[in-house]
């Protein structure tokens, strides 16, 4: 039974992440019918749409708009690809770029949330490492819990705020990205394009899920 309950959990947080490597990897294949790469097409709708100041760059940090230096960031996969992943997730990111050229509130709040969610796993690690010394010296009776709640808190956060991030996703896939992308890919690539953009979206849900897997972690290290 505790076997199964274990297969159990690691399937509900590790499918959502294996499910989007999955399907990026699928359209990955290069296309010689495709005219031009990710950073290409994300270049040229940049500039059609008259997004001005917003320019692509290459990255080793993964695929993402950053709004403070309104950059569109591509991995190299996706920056020199020739692929249906490549032009998709290229369209996906300029999608977060029309949000913030448009003024698109749950994008910039999405921005906020982010930098206050990494600020919070980062003081949750070091908590939940700290709380049994704190505990130690300072020999108060609720003095582990409340280290161990403060740290439940910044973990909560994180993994919260990757779901609520989860809107201004399927805002970029769906209401942006995939109406240009009807325009320049094959009828036949579509259903493609619509899993890729999902799977976008579900990494979001996967960090959020490996959030909770690793507040658990910890729990399980302090009551040993």
């Amino acid at each position: 039974m505790i076997v199964l309950a274990i297969a159990l959990l690691l399937a509900i947080f590790l499918l959502p992440n294996l499910w989007a490597q999955w399907v990026i990897k699928r359209h990955a294949r290069g296309r010689d019918d495709y005219p031009g790469t990710g950073a290409e097409l994300a270049d040229h709708l940049l500039r059609r749409l008259g997004i001005e100041g917003v320019k692509v760059e290459l990255t080793e940090q993964g695929d993402h708009y950053d709004p403070e230096a309104r950059r569109v960031r591509l991995s190299p996969e996706v920056y020199g690809g020739r692929s249906l992943t490549a032009v998709t997730v290229a369209a996906h990111e300029v999608g977060h770029a029309i949000q913030h050229h448009q003024g698109y509130a749950p994008l910039l709040a999405r921005s906020r949330l982010v930098a206050v969610a990494q600020k919070a796993e980062k003081l949750g690690a070091v908590l939940m490492m700290a709380a049994p010394l704190l505990f130690l010296l300072t020999r108060l009776p609720g003095g582990l819990a409340i280290v161990v709640a403060a740290a439940v808190i910044s973990f909560g956060t994180a993994a919260l705020v990757h779901l609520v991030t989860l809107p201004v996703e399927f805002d970029a896939s769906f209401q942006r990205a995939l109406p240009l992308l009807k325009e320049y890919i094959p009828p036949y690539d579509m259903p493609g394009a619509r899993h890729v953009l999902t799977a976008c979206a579900f990494t979001y849900v996967a960090a959020s899920l490996a959030s909770i897997l690793n507040l658990g972690r910890w729990l399980v290290i302090l009551r040993r």
